[in-house]
């Protein structure tokens, strides 16, 4: 069943987009994406994935979750949930009926297009939107600002600031 606005009935109901990642750390990148998501749908998930694979400590995971949403405490319409199932699930769960990615690079793109023509075989209702980082934070990555980081390297610059 479509859902449709009051007032537009051939129009359907605007979309919650479901935006994955391990944000480790969550970087200006990282907001521009969702910044400019808000501009297309009225709601943004962003859910911090926990991959037993990479372990990660509950304090770690609250404190990035914590950064994220002092990150977008400015914005309307964003929630910061972390969750350990497959995101296609996660992502119903939530309400969303697209998954958001964000992309810096050719690299990134066949990745990220992999990616969704393997979501869209196992959950056909829920769509991928991938948008293209602005060139200004195309370079930045979590990984380099980690090393960065490593080295005792200022990474303010990086990162969203937190109010």
């Amino acid at each position: 069943m479509t859902r449709k606005f009051p007032d537009t009935p051939d129009c359907p109901a605007p979309v919650a987009a479901f935006y994955a990642g391990s944000f480790n750390p969550f970087t200006l990148g990282h907001l521009n994406i969702v910044e400019r998501a808000l501009k297309i749908f009225p709601r943004v998930i962003i859910g911090v994935g926990l991959n037993p694979a990479k372990p990660s400590s509950p304090e770690d995971v609250e404190k990035r979750l914590e950064a994220i949403r002092l990150g977008v405490a400015h914005l309307n319409g964003v929630e910061v949930i972390a969750y350990s199932d497959l995101t296609v699930r996660e992502a119903r769960r939530r309400g969303a009926s697209v998954l958001l990615r964000g992309v810096r690079s050719t690299t990134d793109f066949d990745y990220e297009r992999n990616l969704a023509e393997i979501n869209r075989a196992i959950a056909p209702d829920l769509d991928t939107v991938i948008l293209t980082a602005d060139p200004g934070y195309s370079a930045i990555s979590s990984s380099a600002v980690r090393e960065l980081s490593s080295y005792g390297e200022d990474v303010s610059r990086f990162l969203p600031p937190v109010k």
